[in-house]
């Protein structure tokens, strides 16, 4: 089974006469197909919102995009309330979820209006102190134990540092009732990268069990429930992905089993999906630069872990087409390695991969969130350009590439600030 990238090559080829790799590219129409799908699965749902995590893809331009599909911004730093605010999202449009949260952060959350998500009751004070009590708020659930579906398990919430205890959620909606509250949510996260569709619907009849609970035993309004993220994506060729219909309409049938007669059917139903959204939707371009025949068959790229950290910190797969070359023609078993001074900056270990020749583009795949927001400068490398592939087939620059004057930007040495002359860097 092999991955069809959303690019060509010969639109590579025309892409490497303005921008030289590595680059990190996102499709603009298949970010608004996803969309449309999400919330045409959720349309039983008078006020489902998407709100985007930020933190899978930092960049204005894509926030934008979403936006106008109809999301808002799930934001957990000041830095990234900042970005929604830059694309006009304030008020409701943007959710707060944060943890271990500093005050500063607070503060803007509130000048902003936006729903601020507390992640412990101990939060409670502090926010009152630093920026004071919204009259909508809401809080952040961790159930404990492991999160199972049938005899899988499929993470440890009771490791997790995220939430407040069964016990806990209850007092914090008394206490936050005394202090003004009026309006509330209810959100959670028990499991990541779900490739199954009985995730959302299983985290679903938990929070609507717990809503019920909740306004029986504090008089308190539930008016929304965040199932937060965790529905992932196929990274293996083969492996069947999350069909978003069906996750909607299990959602459905629990809303109408719990929640309706409650009485309570007109409770908004809210997501904060981030590789959902976008990793599909993106790739990953690089050139083969040096190839090393030593133990095994290296070939050595012009990207590094700091463009994409996942395969080196986790260990994790990443499809990687070898443009041109047919699939089904030779093949050779290869390590695909950057260039940092770690032994893990590693793309693909013995890869299975059609035969790669010098200045070959490889393409790596899903690399839409948790890719270049994941960059960082070990070795003094440089964090690449992000692209937009538009609808009409225009490729526009979203994100330029870091040059040495960024790096040294910050630096000023016993009072005399490093000057860089980019004339003298070597372009290939």
């Amino acid at each position: 089974m092999f991955k069809t990238p959303f690019v060509t090559l010969e639109q590579l080829r025309e892409i490497e006469k303005t921008y030289p790799t590595p680059y990190h590219i996102y499709d603009e129409k298949g970010i608004r197909e996803n969309a449309r799908r999400l919330y045409k699965a959720f349309s039983w749902n008078k006020g489902f919102k998407e709100y985007f995590a930020v933190k899978a893809t930092p960049n204005p331009y894509i926030m934008k995009i979403l936006a106008e599909e109809g999301c808002g911004s799930d934001c957990s730093s000041y830095t990234e309330l900042l970005l929604a605010q830059s694309i006009g999202n304030t008020g409701r449009e943007i959710m707060f979820s944060s943890n271990t949260t500093p005050a500063e952060d607070f503060a803007l959350a509130r000048k902003l209006g936006a729903i601020i998500n507390l992640d412990d009751i101990t939060h409670i004070d502090f926010l009152e102190k630093v920026a004071g009590i919204p009259d909508t708020i809401c809080c952040r659930f961790n159930p404990g134990g492991y999160f199972e579906l049938g005899t899988d398990i499929m993470d440890n919430p009771g490791e997790a540092k995220y939430g407040m205890t069964h016990e806990q959620i209850i007092r914090a909606y008394k206490i936050l009732m005394e202090k003004g509250v009026r309006h509330f949510g209810i959100h959670s996260f028990l499991a990541s990268n779900t490739v199954t569709n009985d995730y959302y619907p299983e985290l679903a009849r938990q929070l609507f069990e717990l809503a019920v609970e909740l306004k029986e035993k504090t008089g308190a309004s539930v008016e929304f429930i965040n199932l937060s993220g965790g529905i992932g994506i196929p990274y293996r060729p083969g492996q069947e992905p999350n069909d978003i219909f069906v996750i909607g309409e299990g959602v459905r049938r629990y809303y109408e089993e719990i929640l309706t007669p409650a009485g309570m059917d007109n409770v908004a139903i809210y997501t904060e999906l981030g590789r959902f959204m976008l990793a599909p939707y993106g790739h990953l371009v690089t050139k083969a630069i040096h190839r090393k025949e030593t133990y095994k068959h290296y070939v050595g790229v012009d990207a590094c872990a700091c463009n994409l950290m996942r395969p080196a910190m986790y260990g994790a797969y990443h499809y990687i087409s070898v443009m041109g070359k047919d699939e089904h023609g030779k093949r050779v078993i290869y390590d695909i390695t950057g260039s940092l001074c770690e032994n893990n900056d590693k793309f693909a270990v013995d890869r299975d991969l059609p035969v790669i020749d010098i200045g070959d583009f490889l393409v790596i795949h899903d690399t839409g969130a948790h890719g270049f927001s994941m960059g960082y400068n070990y070795n003094g490398k440089l964090r690449s350009a992000e692209l937009l592939l538009c609808e009409d087939g225009s490729v526009k620059m979203i994100r330029r590439a870091e040059t040495p004057a960024d790096y040294f930007a910050t630096f000023d040495f016993e009072g005399a600030t490093i000057k860089v002359d980019v004339d003298d860097i070597v372009k290939n």
